[in-house]
């Protein structure tokens, strides 16, 4: 493992546990160049996963594009890092033990809104509100109400 710091090859393990959700390990490492402390998880590799785009294109499965429309959702809310990371790591949980290969855009979509509407309800019409393609006014206040009458 390189050193992000240096870029030696020289590091060592210096502590491994379980991470938080038990599906990979959590491996603290040094550099022997630097002295400087880094982390690096470890994780099973799957099957590689194809997500159904809505125009029917088909690419590989990517967690950073759920996170980047959460984040965007949850932006300026309070919401903590750990409760978006493990809104993420649900999601993505729940996608992989389907075991499937391909799973469309939609399905991910519809996981997300699910887990957002439970944590935060701005952050929900938010992503709703791009998920779901408001085109107006109008559209907007319909799902507004489905949140009040919930």
């Amino acid at each position: 493992m390189k050193c992000p710091y240096c870029g030696s090859d020289n590091t060592r393990v210096i502590d491994s546990r379980p991470a938080d959700d038990n599906s990979s390990i959590r491996r603290r490492r040094l550099c022997d160049e630097c002295k400087k402390r880094f982390t690096t998880y470890e994780k099973v590799e799957t099957i590689p996963l194809i997500v159904i785009k809505k125009d029917n294109n088909r690419e590989r499965y990517d967690r950073s594009k759920i996170e980047a429309g959460i984040l965007r959702a949850c932006h300026k809310r309070p919401i903590s890092a750990d409760q978006i990371n493990r809104l993420v790591d649900e999601v993505e949980t729940e996608i992989f033990n389907r075991e499937e290969k391909e799973v469309s855009s939609s399905v991910i979509g519809e996981l997300v809104m699910d887990r957002l509407k439970d944590l935060e309800a701005v952050a929900y019409v938010r992503f709703a509100s791009v998920y779901r393609e408001f085109k107006d006014i109008n559209t907007f206040m319909k799902e507004l109400k489905k949140i009040l009458d919930s």
